[in-house]
C-alpha cells in the first residue's frame, strides 16, 4: 500500500539529484534540505493526533434472474470455490478471501455470520428487513479472535486504525427479466492520514463485495 508513495519519493528524490548534478559543474557545493522533512513533520503529525473519519464503499450489479433467487443467494451464501474468487486486489495484497454466510432466519435481529479464510469472521446483526428488497446489518469483527498472521495491525478490523460499521444489499427491478444489486457499505478509518488510506480501504472494500456479488450473479442465473 505504500508502495505508491515510495516510488513517487524515490522519483522526486532522483529528480532533484539529477538537477543538483547538472548545477554543479561550477563546482559549487549544494546541500538540500530534504533529508530534514521528516524529521519536521513527524512533530506536527504527532501534535494532530489520529483523526477519526467514516467512509462509504458502493458497488452493485445487474443480474438477470427472478428476485426470489437471487435473494436467497444474497442473505446466504453458500461456500466459495478459490476458483470462483474474482477478488484481484486483495488476492494481490494477501488479504482472507470470503469463504461462506449463514443466516440463521429472516428478519430484524437476525444474526448473520460472514466467514473469510484465515479465522477472520463477520458478525453481523440485521437492522432492517424487506424481503427480497432490503437488508440493513450493523457489522462488527472481533480483533482478539483473529490470528495475529492473518492481518497487519494497520489493516485489523476492529482494531484502532480500521474498522466495519454496517452493510445495505438493496434489490432494484429495472425490467421484466433484470434486477439491480446494490451493496453498500461503511468504514471507519482512524490515522493521521486518511486522505491517502481511504483510497486504499475504499478500494479493497470495492474489490471484495465486487468479488461476492459477482459469485451471487452467477449463481442466481445459472444454479
Amino acid at each position: 500500500m505504500v508502495l505508491p508513495l515510495f516510488f513517487l519519493a524515490a522519483s522526486l528524490g532522483g529528480f532533484i539529484g539529477w538537477r543538483l548534478k547538472n548545477r554543479n559543474r561550477n563546482k559549487r557545493v549544494y546541500l538540500s534540505t530534504i533529508p530534514l522533512v521528516p524529521l519536521l513533520i513527524t512533530p506536527l503529525e504527532m501534535t494532530v493526533g489520529s483523526i477519526p473519519g467514516t467512509y462509504q464503499a458502493y458497488t452493485f450489479i445487474d443480474i438477470q434472474a427472478p428476485a426470489e433467487k437471487i435473494w436467497s443467494n444474497v442473505t446466504r451464501v453458500k461456500e466459495i470455490k478459490k476458483e470462483q474468487d474474482t477478488g484481484w486486489l486483495t488476492n494481490a495484497l494477501g488479504f482472507p478471501r470470503p469463504v461462506k454466510a449463514i443466516l440463521n432466519y429472516e428478519g430484524v435481529g437476525a444474526y448473520r455470520e460472514a466467514i473469510f479464510t484465515n479465522g477472520l469472521v463477520f458478525h453481523e446483526t440485521v437492522s432492517e428487513y424487506i424481503p427480497q428488497k432490503k437488508m440493513v446489518f450493523s457489522i462488527k469483527a472481533y480483533p482478539h479472535e483473529i490470528p495475529s498472521t492473518t492481518l497487519d495491525e494497520h489493516v485489523v478490523i476492529g482494531g484502532k486504525y480500521f474498522d466495519v460499521l454496517n452493510g445495505t444489499y438493496e434489490l432494484e427491478k429495472l425490467n421484466s427479466k433484470t434486477y439491480r444489486l446494490h451493496l453498500y457499505s461503511h468504514f471507519k478509518l482512524t490515522t493521521t492520514f486518511n486522505f491517502y488510506a481511504s483510497w486504499w480501504a475504499r478500494w479493497i472494500m470495492q474489490d471484495i463485495q465486487d468479488n461476492i456479488l459477482q459469485v451471487e450473479k452467477y449463481r442466481a442465473e445459472n444454479e
